[in-house]
């Protein structure tokens, strides 16, 4: 597997990869689908969009971005997505090191994500695992598909 800056090829398997999370319902804030159009504009307003490809196959996806703006333009936000087949294979870490690199080179001193799930326990081992910092919990900070709230827990890093 690698990991790589993506490319006007890839937004197709991109936006599958993105929709399958967004049609989860337990991850991403997100609520609509993206299609070619919306896809690509999407991907291309990020600072930085990467993809994990493994034997010609994208797998996992991540985009970064500023999280704030001026003063706290320093800081950045990610978002990362792995097929549900590729799930527990160390997709997600490799998207997360590979980001962690890319937001460094950009200029940002801070990797912060503002909103994960409580129960994505899988994310938040990586999360510890990499040296990032919980700074709380918010009860009841993110919808369900279901219609309950679920708590979540942001961490940051220093890049």
């Amino acid at each position: 597997m690698t990991v790589r800056e993506y490319a006007a090829d890839d937004v197709s398997a991109m936006i599958s990869v993105w929709n399958e999370v967004v049609d989860e319902g337990n991850a991403f804030p997100q609520e609509d689908r993206l299609d070619e159009r919306s896809g690509a504009e999407f991907f291309a307003a990020q600072s930085r969009c990467g993809v994990a490809e493994d034997g010609g196959v994208i797998v996992g996806m991540y985009i970064l971005h500023p999280n704030n703006v001026g003063r706290c333009g320093h800081i950045c936000n990610a978002s990362y997505a792995v097929a549900s087949g590729q799930r527990g294979k160390h997709v997600g870490e490799a998207l997360v090191r590979d980001c962690m690199k890319a937001a460094k080179e950009l200029g940002f001193r801070v990797l912060q994500f503002n909103a994960v799930v409580a129960e994505n326990v899988r994310a938040r081992r990586l999360y510890k695992r990499l040296g990032f910092t919980q700074l709380g919990t918010i009860p009841g900070g993110f919808r369900l598909d279901n219609g309950t709230y679920a708590d979540i827990c942001p961490y940051y890093i220093e890049l």
